[in-house]
């Protein structure tokens, strides 16, 4: 990426002081969702490698996965999978759970979203520890997904989700990062 391009994107994100809680640096990406032409930017570069791919859907996770998901999937050319929180889907589901935190929480899709050995990406605007997109990655693995790569906008690496991710053999690609919380 134009190195013009990336500090651009860095200074499109707000970041927020002590939210939710003190210590804590809160990168917001609705300043960037916001700006058009950042937004442009930020979906053709996450879309960027998977142009010419046989990518059959894109995974978002809630909420913000999901605007940039739909929009990386429309991108590509891929259909779109929405992964939830527990009981906002109405049809058959699977479920995992995965430890945040301060507590358990479960994530879902619909059983039927894709094909056993179907090409996925999975798409969010952020990763930190690692929980959520470890729980994603295994809600998909459990279907039969091919997972091509997880892509985000920023990664905070000193948190050491990247390396969670890769852990499991999965590639990580994010457009910029911030160090810190």
């Amino acid at each position: 990426m134009d190195p013009r391009d990336l500090e651009a994107l860095r200074s499109a994100i707000r970041c927020i002081p002590d939210y939710p809680k003190p210590g804590i640096m809160f990168r917001d990406i609705t300043t960037l969702l916001g700006d058009a032409t950042m937004f442009q930017l930020a979906v053709a570069e996450l879309a960027r490698p998977w142009r010419e791919g046989d990518i059959g859907r894109v995974a978002g996770i809630e909420a913000r996965g999901f605007i940039l998901g739909g929009a990386v999937a429309h991108r590509v050319g891929a259909g779109f999978v929405p992964i939830r929180k527990k009981g906002k889907l109405p049809h058959q589901t699977v479920r995992v759970a995965y430890s945040l935190e301060y507590g358990l929480d479960e994530m879902e899709m619909h059983r039927d979203a894709l094909v056993p050995g179907e090409r996925v990406l999975l798409i969010d605007d952020l990763i930190a520890t690692g929980g959520t997109a470890e729980a994603a990655v295994k809600l998909l693995r459990s279907l039969g997904a091919e997972i091509l790569a997880a892509c985000f906008v920023i990664d905070l690496p000193e948190l050491g989700g990247a390396r969670r991710l890769e852990d499991l053999g999965v590639t990580v690609r994010s457009l910029v990062a911030f160090q810190g919380h």
